[in-house]
């Protein structure tokens, strides 16, 4: 029987309600016991001045295989993962082929499994073929291992879809992932609408786009019962019709990636085509609401948001370079620097949103540090810096704004089912 003790870590479960500093003992790959003895293990990792809390959980990330493997592979976004904190990912089905089929889901997670790295889920496509026409076979998706269900990240513009979608995931009881956009408001914008992108004659993506999306998909979650959880909220109307619609017992859940309450769509007067993404950057009123809705509790989920693309597809001119951000390995770092240092939230709400809160979503038994739960551990310094260079990044590809920045917190060491899967020497 293998024992290995983290030793004098700040130890912090949000589902247990649990911060103190204390030794936490793993065995045979699960939680044996919090508060162990100094001498109860083969192995001792000293976590003195660390964070230990459980493995992160990310419900958006763009792996990108099989089809688009110059952007991303599985390996490399586990990988990736690994370095940034994750221990599971559920990823999107923005893949060629779609993955709308039990074999599709089968070849996600047999490449996972032999890569050994992080845990990785399947979000299954909504309609077949991603094209909004018919529902997908999601019986035999959810048999295959599906959690989730979307076609993130294009919108479902067929309402009678979308609310079939919802009472049909009723029996399954998995959730439908939004990605909330009226594509006939957004059509070819690059960036949101505002004085920016007037001032920088860039075509925009209205704010109106996602909050039209996002009232009609909370009428269809009203009126069916169905569970919806948006993916990537960015608007302060967004944030406050949820608000509102979770007090009148809608079953709606939100996420946001980490881009959302971390920069401005001023960044874009730079022209760096690493800064466009969908939805885009907003304007400062937004990104505060975003933040309220943080404190609030009304966002549930902190994403990634991860969608790499390759050098070549963003060296193209802005608006003809596709949407996308690396984020896997900058979300903890960023979360430190804009939610935690500023005194927005604290270390035990953010995680909830990084854990257990996600595991929850997706109906997974991770994202906690209970007792006989499986040791996926995530052990960072929270005061460490660090200059981020994109060309030594594990993922595949570079498209990330965060070059040469110097950022604040980062993992050290990295546990899944007990096993040391990532350790960083700094």
């Amino acid at each position: 029987m293998t024992a290995i003790l983290i030793r004098n870590g700040r130890v912090i479960d949000p589902q247990q309600k649990l911060d103190e500093v204390t030794n936490l003992l793993v065995r045979d790959g699960c939680i044996e016991q919090i508060g162990a003895a100094d001498d109860a293990a083969d192995q001792v990792i000293d976590a003195s001045s660390l964070i230990v809390a459980p493995g992160l959980v990310d419900t958006n990330a763009q792996l990108r295989e099989p089809g688009f493997e110059e952007d991303e592979t599985i390996e490399s976004a586990c990988r990736a993962a690994l370095a940034g904190g994750y221990t599971s990912l559920a990823c999107l089905p923005n893949t060629d082929p779609p993955i709308d089929t039990p074999s599709g889901v089968e070849f996600v997670k047999q490449v996972a499994a032999r890569a050994g790295l992080a845990r990785v889920h399947v979000i299954g496509c909504l309609s077949k073929n991603r094209e909004g026409q018919q529902l997908a076979e999601i019986g035999t998706l959810v048999e295959a291992g599906a959690v989730a269900f979307s076609d993130a990240p294009r919108a479902v513009s067929n309402t009678d879809l979308m609310r079939r979608a919802l009472q049909y995931c009723l029996m399954f009881d998995k959730p439908i992932f939004s990605h909330a956009e009226m594509v006939e408001l957004s059509q070819e914008g690059i960036m949101h609408n505002g004085l920016t992108s007037l001032v920088l004659g860039l075509s925009g993506l209205p704010a109106d786009a996602e909050d039209v999306m996002t009232s009609r998909d909370l009428r269809l979650a009203e009126s069916t019962g169905g569970q919806l959880h948006f993916l990537n909220v960015s608007t302060a109307d967004s944030v406050e019709q949820i608000r509102r619609a979770r007090s009148r017992g809608v079953r709606a859940t939100a996420g946001i990636n980490a881009a959302h309450f971390s920069w401005l769509d001023e960044s874009l007067r730079t022209l760096d085509s690493n800064y466009k993404i969908n939805p885009p950057l907003r304007s400062q009123r937004h990104l505060d609401a975003c933040i309220e809705g943080l404190i609030d509790g009304t966002i549930d989920v902190i994403a990634s948001g991860h969608a790499p693309r390759a050098s070549e597809k963003k060296m193209l001119v802005l608006d003809r370079a596709p949407f996308g951000m690396l984020q896997l390995e900058s979300t903890l770092s960023l979360v430190n620097r804009h939610l935690i240092q500023p005194g927005h939230l604290d270390w035990s709400t953010a995680l909830a949103k990084l854990t257990c809160n996600p595991a929850q979503l997706l109906g997974l038994p991770h994202g906690t540090l209970a007792q006989g739960s499986a040791a996926d551990i995530v052990i960072f310094n929270p005061q460490l810096e660090w200059t981020l260079d994109a060309s030594q990044l594990s993922s595949r590809s570079r498209n990330t704004p965060l070059d040469g920045d110097t950022m604040i917190g980062r993992v050290s060491c990295v546990l899944v089912d007990g096993q040391v899967k990532y350790e960083n020497q700094p």
